[in-house]
């Protein structure tokens, strides 16, 4: 587990090159900021923390094996993947060196609209696990389709609102309060009142 100095921030940097391994950190620090990226590698898709990034690659906390020389395709933001390969691996981190380089200042704009009018969402993991839903004195047994730090979808058999008030317990989690943001169909989506903090979801996800 990552010791909690230890993800309280992400270091950007304009350099060109992979970021090292911890122990050889160098003071080429301009802004500090906490992110969460997806990573995708052999056709999964997982959650990691980034820790440093640069232009031409990141060192990320990764919560399953990686091997060198390994491709994967980083989610950097919602609207931006980029495709690299596994430059090094140290205990939980690798670095991943980018195929092609990255701009920082437009990462660090980090734009909370994007230009097609859509905006920003926490990284969304991909899952099929049961729930509950309750909505006032109506519950449901409802299916899980994706989840993210703020947010859900579940397919339902009940239909809502938006902006109703409800109370999702996951299999093995415990009831999360939110409220229905949109429903179409059996699909329904969810936006939870408080963010789930980033090691009790990855030990959730990695217990199915």
């Amino acid at each position: 587990m990552l010791a909690q100095e230890e993800i309280v921030e992400t270091s950007f940097s304009f350099s060109n090159q992979v970021p090292s391994p911890p122990e050889r950190r160098h003071a080429e620090r301009h802004l500090k900021i906490l992110r969460v990226g997806t990573l995708m590698v052999d056709g999964r898709r997982e959650l990691c923390l980034i820790r440093n990034i640069s232009a031409g690659g990141l060192m990320a906390h990764v919560y399953s094996q990686v091997a060198i020389g390994q491709a994967v395709t980083v989610e950097l933001k919602t609207n931006q993947q980029v495709s690299g390969k596994i430059a090094w691996v140290r205990d939980s981190n690798a670095g991943i060196a980018f195929d092609t380089e990255v701009d920082i200042e437009e990462l660090l704009a980090n734009p909370t609209v994007l230009d097609n009018g859509w905006r920003t969402r926490a990284p969304r993991i991909e899952v099929d696990r049961s729930a509950t839903l309750r909505a006032g004195a109506r519950l449901f047994r409802v299916q899980t389709r994706d989840i993210s730090q703020s947010g859900l979808k579940i397919e339902t058999d009940g239909a809502f609102e938006a902006g109703a008030a409800v109370v999702v317990t996951l299999d093995d989690f415990r009831p999360v309060p939110g409220v229905v943001r949109w429903q179409s169909g059996r699909a329904c989506g969810i936006s939870f009142n408080d963010v789930i903090p980033l090691p009790e979801l990855i030990a959730w996800l990695k217990r199915r």
